[in-house]
């Protein structure tokens, strides 16, 4: 009697185990929780690890929450626990990239278009799965549908004797021209006025593997143009 007393006992308590959900400082938890707490005059302590625990973490579940004593900042994994990404919460994922010096002699003052040779160089990416940069084609691949905001700056200079060079500038989704002109960067030769730069700042709703890409062509006299120097010219990406 006593066994069929304890099974029994056992088979609710697994039950309740199974199912419940756990309120704390209320007796009436969100139906949509597992785990309600609320307090006027206390707050909920996770975790606390250093850069070298946090990395020490065997398979960390994705979304897996801490807070990191050295960076002092929450943290969680937007990886895989075989692949862990450990980004703050705060913090919006971020790719950045430049030019390097090989691209400075190449001719931005082109009668053709060309991608614009800003994306040799990968400043930072903060996730690879996001976003897939392509050196040498000068393209991104945003593999994330969902609003981003891309910033691109571009430094002039020329040596040629020709006035009145104005190359152009406009960001390519897909091979298509989306957004604003930029045709700020006039070069009028004279004088000692060798330099120019050109800017674009757009925000896009973009889909899953949208490839982007920044145009620049000729629009006025013909003479060589290029990029002023080494990381002078380039581009942000930021998920927003």
């Amino acid at each position: 009697m006593k066994k069929i007393t304890y099974l029994i006992m056992l088979f609710f308590a697994s039950h309740y185990y199974v199912s419940a959900q756990v309120g704390v400082g209320t007796t009436n938890p969100d139906a949509s929780s597992i785990l309600h707490v609320e307090s006027t005059d206390k707050g909920i302590l996770v975790p606390r690890l250093t850069d070298a625990q946090e990395m020490a973490l065997v398979n960390p579940a994705t979304g897996l929450l801490i807070y990191n004593t050295d960076c002092k900042e929450f943290r969680f994994n937007r990886g895989t626990p075989g692949s862990p990404n450990w980004l703050k919460t705060s913090r919006k994922i971020s790719v950045k990239c430049s030019n390097n010096a090989a691209d400075t002699s190449v001719n931005v003052n082109s009668n053709s278009v060309i991608n614009a040779p800003i994306i040799s160089t990968i400043n930072w990416n903060d996730d690879t799965s996001v976003f897939t940069v392509n050196t040498a084609t000068n393209t991104i691949t945003i593999t994330e549908e969902g609003r981003y905001r891309i910033s691109i700056n571009a430094s002039l200079s020329t040596n040629s004797a020709t006035d009145r060079l104005t190359p152009e500038m406009w960001i390519r989704i897909n091979g298509t021209q989306r957004g604003s002109y930029s045709s700020t960067g006039y070069i009028r030769t004279n004088n000692g006025h060798n330099e120019s730069s050109l800017h674009l700042t757009e925000v896009f709703e973009l889909n899953a593997n949208d490839v982007i890409s920044v145009a620049i062509v000729r629009t006025a006299s013909d003479g060589t143009v290029n990029l002023r120097s080494d990381g002078s010219s380039n581009i942000y990406i930021e998920k927003i």
